[in-house]
């Protein structure tokens, strides 16, 4: 399949959005590891959307954050700050998804899902800004 790298990009935020949905709604649900879980990776997509402009991929959670940080976070283009939600984003879904009897308390979850609303937001702001200027991309997915 044959696209541009904007539509890959906007493909990843739109996969952003819906986890972000996702998570607010197992939120409601009082599910809140699984809530946790979806804002996670609502961030996770986002970043993916933003790393796509580069064409760049990789099979590693802390590749994807890693090239953010350096070529988006560094240089100023994000705000240092959210290099520092992305951290707390991963460090909270990897207890709540691995760790034992690791209970995810509903404040917890909130605040989760907010850091991860204002990095896709971020995100979005940014991809909608960038244009249409990208070359096609193959992905033979």
């Amino acid at each position: 399949m044959e696209g541009s790298v904007m539509d890959l990009s906007e493909y990843r935020l739109d996969k952003a959005k819906e986890d972000l949905e996702t998570a607010e709604e197992n939120l409601n649900a009082g599910k809140f590891r699984a809530s946790v879980n979806r804002s996670y990776y609502a961030v996770f997509h986002a970043l993916r959307a933003v790393t796509a402009l580069d064409h760049f991929d990789s099979g590693k959670h802390s590749g994807i954050i890693a090239f953010f940080n350096q070529h988006y976070v560094k240089t100023g283009i994000f705000d240092k700050e959210i290099s520092k939600m992305i951290d707390s984003c991963y460090r909270l879904r990897e207890k709540a998804d691995y760790d034992d009897f690791f209970l995810v308390a509903k404040d917890d979850a909130v605040q989760q899902l907010e850091k991860a609303r204002h990095i896709v937001l971020a995100v979005d702001q940014y991809i909608t800004s960038q244009g249409s200027d990208h070359s096609p991309v193959v992905n033979d997915k």
